[in-house]
């Protein structure tokens, strides 16, 4: 094993470590907290979270054990599960981040009849749709017999190794992409763009009235003047960073092993194995920043964190003073 391939285990491996302890922290959050339970975005959360964990606990170390091995890592049977997961786990994952986006569109778009629009019922549709639409085309490949180990990937993924099959499945993976890839990307900028014209306007408003306040107190400190203009200068930026984050975090993670799968089909050049491995790495970061872009970087799951740490030093500090208690009682 080459420095290359050491380096992408590793990357491997820190994926997996982060992946893990965060999308587990988000369903100890989830657990823990019933008022973010009663939201409908919990159910796309929850969808999302559970996928990444299963990616993270049968995908990544079948990949690192291909990485590592350079062959193989497991018997048909088992990479054929594995490939199945990973397509179905792939869309899931894209549909699952066009739902939250449709639900914060509803959200910030229509926020008086929000309640009324996006109920639990509605949200567990919307859940049950994504796994239909994730479901048919892992369910097409493994009936046509494309689900196997990728030597570019050291993945068990999409694959076919019959010649005379190569234009149904150039014209399979081009629509799978088509209708998880891309079209999970048309609904983010659709709907997020919305948000970030909706959040414009209303900065705009909150800035004129402070406009107006500034010129109405003419005693005020120039400090605190500059403070209220900093605030709308931070206050406008902030919309765009975050929808900026959703958007950016979607493409660079997932657009590198699209483009690279759509160039091996229609396209006779050799691809790197190197760059293969570290596009599917890529793909498979998503599982361990979306806990972070989605949910654990919010207020109510901060809130959530820190009601669980305090809960877990408290049963601590009772159990030790039960224990000193206790060696006091024995030295008398």
């Amino acid at each position: 094993m080459n420095s290359w391939d050491a380096g992408l285990a590793g990357l491997l491996v820190g994926t997996i470590g982060v992946s893990l302890l965060s999308n587990g922290l988000v369903l100890l959050c989830l657990l823990h907290s019933a008022d973010i339970r009663r939201q409908a975005p919990a159910l796309f959360t929850l969808n999302l979270t559970c996928g990444n964990l299963l990616c993270t606990v049968v995908n990544m170390p079948l990949t690192l054990a291909g990485v590592v091995a350079q062959r193989q890592p497991a018997g048909d049977r088992l990479c054929r599960l594995a490939a199945f997961l990973d397509t179905f786990l792939a869309a899931n994952s894209m549909l699952s981040m066009a739902a939250l986006s449709i639900d914060r569109w509803v959200a910030v778009v229509f926020p008086l009849s929000y309640r009324a629009k996006m109920r639990l019922r509605d949200a567990a549709f919307m859940v049950a749709y994504t796994w239909l639409h994730a479901l048919t085309f892992p369910a097409t490949a493994l009936a046509l017999s494309w689900l196997g180990f990728h030597q570019l990937y050291a993945s068990c993924t999409l694959c076919s190794r019959r010649p005379d099959e190569r234009l149904r499945f150039a014209v399979f993976t081009s629509a799978f992409h088509a209708l998880s890839f891309l079209l999970s990307f048309i609904v983010l900028c659709f709907t997020y763009l919305k948000v970030l014209k909706v959040a414009r306007f209303h900065c705009k408003r909150i800035d004129v009235i402070t406009m107006q306040t500034l010129v109405l107190l003419v005693d005020i400190h120039p400090s605190v003047r500059e403070r209220c203009l900093e605030e709308q200068k931070r206050r406008r930026q902030r919309a765009t960073k975050k929808i900026s984050t959703f958007i950016g975090t979607f493409l660079v993670c997932f657009a590198p092993y699209v483009i690279t799968r759509l160039v091996e089909l229609f396209s006779t050049a050799p691809i790197d194995s190197h760059w293969g491995v570290l596009s599917k790495c890529l793909a498979y970061s998503k599982a361990a920043s979306d806990p972070f872009v989605y949910s654990l970087l919010r207020h109510q799951y901060r809130r959530s964190c820190k009601e669980l740490l305090n809960r877990i030093f408290n049963r601590r500090s009772i159990h030790s003073v039960g224990l000193t208690a206790e060696d006091t009682g024995d030295g008398h």
